[in-house]
């Protein structure tokens, strides 16, 4: 056997490399943070996390003893730029400083969020007053959400439910459902935040957008542009909504 010579070349992430702790059960958020951050000199690594099937306080709050293995999990060779938790509802009960400190038990990184705290940068970015939500989960998830926009300083409009408690279903409600719903959110309101980041919203926040004629943002959404916003991080031409409009310039 001959030995062959080699050399070492730089990382994969170029121009940014994003690291992603996803629940087990989301089907979503991967898909739409590659459609979102195309360019190869990106490096994307997802782990993930367990979750239970059926949703409740309870259960997502119980997703805190993972966070840090879940991040650890993450290659340790890779520099990461920036690292998301991917779950809304479970910042919303675990706390959004809790989470970043548990992420950062497991990986060395500068940049921590989650879509919790993305949304809430995005909405004041845009100078958004008083958004409407629309939410998957029931009400003793959704209620929490709630109040932390208004904990922030947003007049909450119509919040809008749909009453959901098994996660593999939420990735199946149709784009024409969270359009409705979207619809109903906006009435009095200057945007409209589509909650979770199992949802599939990517598909309608142009659309919604061009309706509605106010801001329409998703949990994946402001994820993605807080990311960007951090690190450089190029989006695709074709990524929705106004938020990440002022990403691209």
């Amino acid at each position: 056997m001959k030995q062959a010579r080699f050399e070492l070349t730089g990382p994969i992430g170029a121009k940014a490399t994003l690291g992603l702790v996803v629940l087990q059960a989301d089907e979503t958020l991967e898909q739409d943070f590659r459609r979102l951050f195309p360019d190869r000199d990106i490096a994307i690594y997802v782990s993930r996390i367990p979750c239970g099937d059926e949703l409740s306080a309870g259960s997502i709050a119980a997703m805190e003893t993972e966070l840090a293995r879940g991040a650890g999990l993450l290659p340790r060779a890779a520099r990461f730029d920036a690292v998301g938790y991917g779950c809304t509802s479970g910042t919303t009960l675990i706390g959004a400083e809790a989470v970043a400190g548990m992420l950062r038990q497991g990986v060395e990184t500068p940049m921590v969020t989650d879509p919790l705290t993305a949304a809430l940068a995005a909405l004041k970015a845009l100078g958004v007053k008083r958004p409407g939500l629309v939410t998957p989960y029931v009400e003793s998830i959704a209620a929490p959400v709630r109040d932390a926009f208004i904990a922030a300083g947003f007049e909450v409009g119509e919040v809008l439910t749909f009453g959901e408690e098994v996660e593999a279903r939420v990735a199946r409600i149709a784009p024409d459902s969270i359009m409705a719903a979207a619809r109903d959110a906006a009435k009095g309101a200057d945007a409209v935040f589509l909650s979770c980041t199992n949802l599939r919203t990517l598909d309608v926040i142009d659309a919604l957008e061009a309706e509605l004629k106010i801001p329409v943002l998703s949990s994946n959404q402001v994820l993605a542009w807080h990311m960007a916003e951090a690190t450089g991080a190029p989006l695709a031409g074709d990524a929705p909504g106004r938020v990440l409009k002022m990403v691209r310039g």
